[in-house]
């Protein structure tokens, strides 16, 4: 019988996949949803499949979400005057009220997604159960604002969602002591999230395809780095503004015990099922150094 070519080649796919399901059956895995990829509907739908199909296929998904363009077109909506310091916004009282009203919009949007794709999410921010406890961030000594710096975890409201199998999304605002609101980085609040629990993955959905040897030649993209050599990357100082404290928070997780940090271009359609669910995958995974490279199943 002559089978159709594509017919195989989708079944060599699911195949090649089996060894990631076996292996990451029932692990958690913290996905930050950021840049570009939430601004196209299209791309966020895809985005949203793919997260419900590792639940689907007995993954643990929790969704750590930005919204920094969101917030920076309500703020221009309302005719609000920016003020940076360092080159960082200054979040003013007024400002945090907006990043809160819109974060939590974004947040509800894409609950109402995953439940229409037949999964139960429950939305949260880092001030549910006191999730992330903060301080007051500042830059270079200068206040900036309402902006927080994660100074603790608390995550028990996530086991409890994951045990009743909910699918977690969180909001990057949390608290500090007296419960003021802070507006958090989401890359910070991802990365802490993922150490808190000991996630056996964190992937980072950027609007770059991963880490380059050379920003300017783009086929030095790197597939896979040990935590080892990605300190030696960062010390070598050949990596690009943007995507150094991205790589410094990959580095912190791996050394609290995330097993593989993946960063990926988040424009790029099913993007986090390509990384996670092939051999090679497309953008750059940092992992332990006691982790095997290319995982086949052996």
């Amino acid at each position: 019988m002559n089978l159709d070519p594509m017919i195989m080649h989708k079944a060599e796919v699911l195949i090649e996949a089996l060894p990631y399901i076996q292996r990451f059956n029932r692990k958690i895995i913290v996905v930050k949803y950021g840049g570009s990829a939430m601004l196209d509907e299209e791309l966020k739908k895809r985005v949203i499949q793919d997260v419900v199909l590792l639940k689907l296929t007995g993954f643990k998904p929790i969704i750590v979400h930005g919204g920094g363009k969101e917030i920076s077109k309500w703020i221009n909506k309302v005719g609000m005057e920016p003020k940076f310091v360092n080159g960082l916004r200054v979040t003013d009282e007024a400002t945090m009220e907006i990043a809160e009203m819109v974060l939590n919009k974004v947040n509800k949007s894409l609950v109402q997604m995953v439940n229409e794709l037949g999964i139960k999410a429950v939305g949260i921010s880092g001030k549910d159960g006191m999730l992330l406890k903060c301080e007051r961030k500042y830059s270079k000594g200068q206040d900036i604002g309402f902006v927080g710096d994660i100074k603790e975890v608390d995550p028990k409201i996530i086991y409890d969602l994951l045990e009743k199998d909910f699918l977690p999304i969180i909001c990057p605002v949390g608290c500090d002591e007296h419960l003021t609101s802070y507006n958090v980085n989401a890359d910070d609040a991802a990365c802490a999230i993922a150490e808190a629990m000991k996630a056996e993955k964190l992937a980072f959905l950027t609007d770059v395809e991963g880490v380059y040897r050379d920003f300017e030649d783009k086929d030095s993209l790197i597939s896979e780095l040990t935590v080892e050599e990605a300190k030696e990357f960062v010390a070598e100082g050949g990596i690009g503004g943007g995507m150094l404290p991205k790589l410094q928070n990959c580095i912190d997780a791996i050394m609290s015990g995330v097993s593989r940090v993946h960063i990926l271009d988040g424009r790029i359609p099913h993007c986090l099922l390509l990384e996670i669910f092939t051999n090679k995958g497309i953008g750059t995974a940092i992992i332990n150094s006691r982790e095997e490279r290319y995982y086949h199943g052996k």
